[in-house]
């Protein structure tokens, strides 16, 4: 039942989901520290939080934690590892409730709480997917905690999951715009060298692990036909 080609499929969609949402957590953890650092630099609609800056500052300390825990949480999955799919459910939640938070006080102090819907949203959608994974008839085939002959899953799904999470860097800037320029300026352009570098970094770090995935399953292949 695990190697079945959609249990396949989910596990994949899983890692990517999960991966995604680590990668936004970390982002917004990072873009908060903008404000965090200077909450009277982006004119009056962040000045109200200036009163609370520390406040601030440890939303962007624990969520940057938060998102370290989702990269944990990947590469636990990628392995198969004992206790990956708790793990993750826990970056999750703290994740959301950390964001929860963080939306309540941003509406409560400037009436907004872009782009930190987002994230929450993201984590949500990948908390739900994770859950529908408990389902008796798919966990049986999904379960991410048996890596005996999953290697090749893995693999495929790193190269995915480095890819989708390279355009992501590459692309944020224009997807995080509507909220984030001000005056004129799109201050979520302002990394804008250091998530090219890295957005490429990663989607060549993708194709190199395809490549080498199906490199291997060509060696694989190769040697069991000379040993018949």
């Amino acid at each position: 039942m695990r190697n079945k080609w959609w249990a396949k499929l989910l596990r994949i969609v899983g890692i990517l989901l999960m991966s995604l949402t680590a990668a936004f957590t970390l982002m917004g953890g990072a873009g908060t520290s903008c404000v965090a650092l200077n909450p009277t630099g982006f004119g009056d609609s962040f000045a109200p939080i200036a009163k609370f800056q520390w406040l601030y500052i440890l939303f962007v300390l624990v969520t940057l934690a938060i998102g370290v825990m989702g990269v944990r949480a990947v590469v636990l999955l990628v392995k198969g590892k004992k206790n990956a799919y708790r793990y993750s459910l826990i970056a999750m939640l703290l994740g959301i409730l950390v964001g929860s938070i963080h939306m309540v006080v941003s509406l409560a102090l400037r009436g907004s709480s872009m782009p930190v819907d987002a994230v929450v949203y993201t984590t949500v959608l990948t908390l739900v997917v994770f859950l529908l994974f408990r389902i008796p008839g798919i966990w049986q085939g999904v379960d991410f905690e048996k890596p005996e002959g999953e290697n090749k899953t893995g693999k495929q799904a790193t190269a995915i999951a480095l890819g989708a999470v390279g355009l992501l860097a590459l692309t944020i800037q224009f997807i995080m715009a509507p909220t984030h320029t001000i005056g004129g300026v799109n201050y979520a352009d302002v990394w804008h060298a250091t998530f090219t570098v890295i957005g490429a970094g990663l989607i060549v770090a993708g194709v190199a692990a395809a490549v080498y995935t199906k490199a291997a399953v060509h060696r694989r292949t190769a040697l069991a036909e000379a040993t018949k």
